[in-house]
């Protein structure tokens, strides 16, 4: 499972809108791996913040 997997499945396990240090927990990985899938997922269109700083799957 690569790093993105990784993101999406702590989202979906937390079952609510997550941040990065949230998502470092559950994983376990490091911080600037999250943000650079953060960003990736971004570009992609599979997360959406519907909160400030906090993030979800994508519908």
């Amino acid at each position: 499972m690569d790093v993105k997997e990784a993101v999406i499945a702590a989202m979906k396990e937390a079952g609510k809108p997550v941040s990065a240090g949230e998502v470092e927990k559950i994983t376990g990985i490091d911080r600037k791996e999250i943000d650079k899938a953060f960003k990736e997922l971004k570009k992609e269109e599979k997360i959406v913040s519907p909160v400030r700083c906090k993030w979800q799957p994508a519908e």
